[in-house]
């Protein structure tokens, strides 16, 4: 079953996706997440299991909806007034937010589902790093290269995100970043 981007149902349906994501967080603030099935979340969002095996298919397809709904970007990057301060910002925003033990965990969620997830949290960043690159060009400075930056910066710092004890350091974020953007422009 297909994680359907942006497209928010209405009427009885949106209600349910919404007491069903926040079924699914307010168990995961209880119990363990190898605790959580699909009747607890159904008896949690007040609807019968059998809607969300509908809907959803399965419980990792479940959690990664939750995730992509709580990865996808709350406003536009910060504006600083030069590309490399923008992505600078924005880096910085992102390795904190993915870092962070709830980043990492809906991280493993969108990466074990079926469902399509991971395309449209790429899809997320992509825009982010597309809406920094418009207002380079709308000032006149040098194009930023968004494959480069999706490249050369955001997979390394997610790989080591993902894989790493530690998270990525303000001295490597900045040090990719100058391999995409030369420093000071």
């Amino acid at each position: 079953m297909a994680i359907k981007e942006s497209l928010r149902p209405g009427g009885r349906s949106a209600r349910v996706q919404t007491s069903v994501h926040q079924a699914v967080k307010d168990l995961l603030g209880e119990v363990e997440r190898s605790e959580l099935t699909i009747p607890a979340v159904a008896a949690r969002a007040g609807v019968t299991p059998s809607t969300i095996y509908r809907r959803w298919g399965t419980l990792q397809d479940l959690l990664a909806d939750v995730a992509v709904e709580r990865l996808r970007p709350d406003g536009e990057p910060a504006d600083t007034g030069s590309a490399r301060g923008d992505l600078d910002a924005w880096l910085e925003q992102f390795v904190d937010e993915m870092a962070s033990a709830p980043g990492r965990a809906m991280t493993r969620d969108v990466l074990a589902c079926t469902a399509g997830a991971a395309p449209q949290c790429s899809a997320f960043t992509r825009r982010q790093i597309e809406t920094i690159a418009a207002r380079a060009a709308a000032r006149g400075e040098p194009a930023v290269d968004i494959d480069a930056v999706m490249d050369h910066v955001v997979a390394p710092i997610v790989y080591r995100i993902m894989f790493d004890e530690s998270p990525p350091g303000d001295a490597y974020r900045r040090a990719l970043l100058d391999r995409v953007r030369p420093a000071g422009r």
